[in-house]
């Protein structure tokens, strides 16, 4: 049975047993993510707070089962075709782009990134900085390695935002898949291409802290799919961070279910899925 007091404590013990705060995590989704681990681990909470206490090593595999870590190729299509067709070309002049995929997750938006780069002849002029507070993840996110059929779905998403003229939306392009992904039907394997997966910089980071993990300012931050997971002080502070690690002009990227409200939505402009951090 659920305890209100059992989220407390347990966010009480990572803060004094582990280098994590979790206070400003939305309750609810976190509350959910817990009694799964309990679930899963077939503990009480009384004997997970235990050995959170005796074993800090445990925090640490206990925090990487909690954070949500879920992404796909050329995830919400429309997002991509607004980057595609009104928000890059303005790079096209730039002499570097820097990009910033805060929480990356395992990497797809990172590489679906990179691919549309390529096919806009932004590639190399882009600077490109991904991280997460998931130490698995981010090492499965260098490897570039994910499951055919479970994405077999997502190479429509390709499809979609590659090999479609957004200046002509009948004409259909055709570059295949194997440009930039190995695909093995035999053992469930797609694989980035190596010169994609040696472009990103990718760097552990806690968005909580609110550090710049790279020390650099910024073109374009995506932050997508993760503020959901915070709450409403916690959204805020990370307003502030991207603001002020954009350049004037700079674009936040966020989720389709995400938005900028209260105080910070006057610091940017919305253009659709995007938001355009005002001088």
């Amino acid at each position: 049975m659920e305890n209100s007091d059992d989220l407390f404590r347990f966010v009480a013990a990572l803060r004094a047993y582990t280098s994590y705060d979790l206070s400003d995590y939305s309750d609810r989704s976190l509350r959910r993510r817990l009694y799964k681990v309990l679930d899963d681990e077939k503990i009480t909470i009384e004997e997970l707070l235990q050995r959170l206490a005796q074993e800090p090593a445990y925090g640490e595999r206990i925090v990487e089962a909690i954070t949500v870590n879920t992404s796909e190729l050329f995830r919400d299509p429309s997002v991509w075709l607004l980057l595609r067709s009104r928000i890059y070309p303005k790079y096209k002049t730039q002499a570097y782009l820097n990009i910033w995929h805060a929480g990356c997750s395992m990497g797809q938006e990172v590489y679906s990134n990179l691919m549309l780069l390529n096919e806009l002849g932004l590639y190399d002029k882009a600077r490109v900085y991904a991280s997460d507070i998931n130490a698995k993840i981010l090492a499965a996110a260098q490897r570039g390695e994910y499951r055919y059929r479970f994405n077999l779905s997502y190479l429509d998403n390709f499809d979609l935002v590659i090999n479609t003229n957004p200046l002509n939306y009948e004409e259909k392009l055709a570059i295949p898949y194997s440009k930039y992904l190995k695909i093995d039907e035999a053992k469930d394997l797609i694989k980035i291409h190596d010169d994609l997966r040696q472009k990103p910089i990718f760097r552990r980071n806690d968005l909580v802290k609110g550090v710049n993990p790279f020390f650099v300012r910024y073109d374009i931050i995506f932050c997508r799919n993760v503020l959901i997971y915070f709450n409403a002080a916690l959204q805020n502070r990370l307003f502030e961070v991207f603001y002020r690690n954009l350049y004037p002009g700079g674009i936040l990227v966020l989720g389709v279910h995400e938005s900028i409200i209260g105080s910070w939505a006057n610091k940017f402009e919305r253009l659709s899925h995007v938001y355009v951090r005002k001088d």
